[in-house]
């Protein structure tokens, strides 16, 4: 690995600065914490500009190399998830039912080593535009940061990011040009029914059997629509309803995602989803209100900036531990709406570890941090002179 010297020199300093997140974790929009601990770094880095409370928690500071060029920008998420941590760590969360189970912390950890070292050595073409955002977790955290004037306050030429995962090889570094991850609608159902007493259901119209039925019928909905060639998952993530022994309830809720990658077949399956709502309303004689809205669009990496990121990353780690990828993700990242707006691309790092995402018992290697790192300051020394 061609890890810079001074980089490889913060590596016990960035653990720190990642335990100490991971043991204060905040969820979306709740990184009050968080972002002042990053604040509080960039201004010890000596950072040329910072601004904080874009898009409520996220702050976004420049740099400012020795020489004229473009303005590249960098993302890191700051959020945490509403999971209750089961690894026993040492630094485990302190906050009951919150933990970095998906590595954000690394993220913002990663970015933050990145600016030291371009405060420091300076030595790059044009600026860079350090983004730490809040609320990536399904919140809308960057589409709120570029309502709030992100790219109008901070104009860029390029943008990029990057997330851990436990599912390649250790400092593994992988790129998928194009559509590489699928967008994401959520959507709510609202049952209401007539509620009873559990003898008597006769005299009910029950909320529970109606969601339960149409839970069931609406996981058909791709299998008997869609062409198998399409990737597109419909999956219902929670039920709730009821709450005594003797009480057929009155009201039950359905939630779920739909992820995709082509927005005629996102419309089909919404069409069907409130189709089927309203047949079991009719069927049940019950009143079913469906939400269906967009979270995350499909993450297109540029495909020539996503060539330069591999580039980038063959000067980190080596041919033999950058490549290209060929298979996209069913899992969704807001990063897609920087993308939307600004050419760039986004990319994996493998860590050592088995325990996916998501999941209480996910454990971070902290030895990806200086490659995390020396990947973010790279992009800016080859694209800024670009």
């Amino acid at each position: 690995m061609q890890i810079p010297a001074p980089i490889a020199d913060y590596a016990d300093e960035m653990t720190a600065i990642r335990r100490d997140l991971h043991a204060h974790p905040e969820l979306g929009f709740e990184e009050v914490r968080t972002s002042g601990v990053v604040a509080d770094k960039l201004r010890e880095y000596g950072v040329d500009e910072m601004e904080t409370g874009i898009g409520r928690t996220g702050v976004v500071a420049v740099i400012k190399g020795n020489r004229p060029g473009k303005r590249i920008g960098l993302r890191a998420d700051m959020d945490a998830l509403p999971i209750h941590e089961q690894t026993n760590l040492p630094y485990a969360s302190k906050n009951a039912g919150v933990m970095h189970a998906c590595g954000h912390d690394s993220h913002t950890t990663m970015l933050l080593g990145a600016a030291k070292y371009l405060a420091e050595t300076r030595d790059f073409a044009g600026e860079a535009v350090l983004i730490f955002q809040p609320a990536e977790e399904g919140l809308g955290g960057a589409r709120e940061m570029i309502a709030d004037g992100l790219f109008d306050k901070f104009p860029v030429d390029e943008v990029y990011g990057l997330h851990n995962s436990p599912f390649d090889d250790p400092g593994q570094i992988g790129i998928k040009p194009g559509a590489a991850m699928a967008g994401a609608n959520f959507f709510d159902i609202k049952i209401i029914g007539k509620g009873g007493h559990a003898a008597r259901p006769e005299g009910s119209v029950d909320a529970l059997v109606v969601a339960s039925g149409l839970a069931r019928e609406l996981h058909t909905i791709v299998s008997r629509n869609v062409p198998p060639s399409i990737p597109i998952v419909l999956s219902v993530t929670q039920i709730h309803a009821g709450a005594a022994y003797n009480v057929i309830p009155e009201d039950a809720m359905l939630a779920g995602t739909v992820r995709y990658f082509d927005d005629e077949t996102m419309e089909l399956v919404s069409q069907r989803m409130r189709e089927l709502c309203a047949g079991y309303a009719i069927a049940y004689g019950a009143e079913i209100d469906i939400d269906i809205r967009n979270v995350f669009d499909v993450l297109r990496n540029d495909d020539a900036l996503s060539a330069e990121m591999l580039s980038a990353a063959i000067d980190v780690v080596g041919s033999d531990n950058a490549r290209q990828k060929d298979d996209a993700v069913m899992g969704s990242e807001d990063f897609a709406d920087m993308l939307a707006v600004v050419p760039g691309a986004y990319c994996t790092i493998g860590h050592a570890g088995d325990v996916p995402l998501h999941n209480p018992a996910f454990v971070l290697d902290d030895d990806i941090l200086p490659v995390g790192a020396s990947l973010m300051a790279r992009m800016v020394e080859v694209r800024g002179a670009a």
